[in-house]
């Protein structure tokens, strides 16, 4: 991967010469404080911006949030507007709306609760008798742990939330995956959680996604989190994706496997038709639950 460009913004370059923008580049982002980012930080941090902000931004604005150079920024931003994260404006750049990105894991527990609550006892259906069953993070794989039925089975989980649920539950074995806890969706996420789940050999694997489409496949919101969610994907030898309706037909940041990688969809009755054929026709079995 080429290395950060860190270099300050040039004092010839137009975009420092033009009217200064409405919003004040008053401090840097969390991870430039930090030092140099790689491009997907970057990138990750200027979404961010544009989410803070959610309004045209420019790009001498950006680029003196991350220190870096404004030809940097527009690079970025070419590779934002290919993933269809964002929409560049003259001198800037706007988050494309119906971009899906996180709200907290509280806030997303009440959206689409009954949709939720089908689909995680379709999901429970899915469950061998005895075995090791991988649970990603997020609100909806929170739902299915409520429902998972107490059995011998071993549940290894990065989803914290999840976990305390599960340890009231005698036949069940819980293993937390380790790692360094994201706030946003309290889960553990980082090198460490990864390299743990490249040892293990699970029977499934339940990996929740920020959106789904035929073309770019599964996508998430986090460079790391879309790390993790690909190595629980490997780990498996069989590949579960629940998803409620609204993410389908939806691209986020990080892409993390094709249609092809997994083997089972299961989401509800609220999907396009068209949308669900194409899923079909990439490799997966979709099912649909219904009222």
């Amino acid at each position: 991967m080429a290395g950060t460009d860190v270099s300050t913004t040039d004092p010839g370059d137009a975009d420092t010469r033009a009217a200064p923008d409405r919003l004040t580049p008053d401090r840097p982002t969390p991870a430039h404080a930090g030092g140099p980012m790689y491009p997907p930080q970057r990138q990750q941090a200027i979404a961010d911006i544009l989410l803070e902000h959610r309004d045209r931004v420019g790009l001498a604005t950006i680029a003196a949030r991350l220190g870096v150079a404004t030809e940097t920024v527009r690079r970025d931003l070419e590779v934002l507007e290919r993933r269809g994260v964002v929409r560049r404006v003259r001198g800037g750049a706007e988050l494309v709306e119906s971009v899906p990105f996180e709200q907290a894991l509280a806030a997303r527990h009440a959206d689409q609760r009954a949709e939720k609550q089908r689909i995680a006892a379709a999901v429970i259906e899915e469950l061998p008798d005895d075995g090791v069953v991988v649970l990603d993070s997020g609100s909806l794989t929170f739902v299915i742990a409520e429902k998972l039925p107490d059995r011998p089975l071993t549940i290894v989980t990065n989803n914290l939330p999840a976990a305390l649920v599960l340890a009231d539950r005698p036949r069940l074995t819980v293993i937390t995956l380790p790692g360094m806890i994201r706030g946003l969706t309290q889960a553990s996420v980082d090198g460490w959680t990864t390299r743990r789940l490249e040892t293990l050999s699970a029977d499934l694997a339940i990996v929740g996604v920020n959106g789904l489409t035929a073309d770019l496949g599964v996508t998430t919101t986090n460079p790391e989190e879309a790390a993790v969610k690909r190595a629980m994907l490997l780990s498996a030898r069989r590949r579960l994706v629940p998803v409620v309706s609204a993410k389908l037909g939806r691209n986020s940041f990080c892409s993390f496997a094709a249609v092809n990688e997994i083997d089972k969809i299961i989401t509800d009755d609220g999907a396009d038709p068209e949308l669900l054929r194409s899923l079909r026709g990439a490799g997966p079995d979709v099912e649909v639950v219904r009222r």
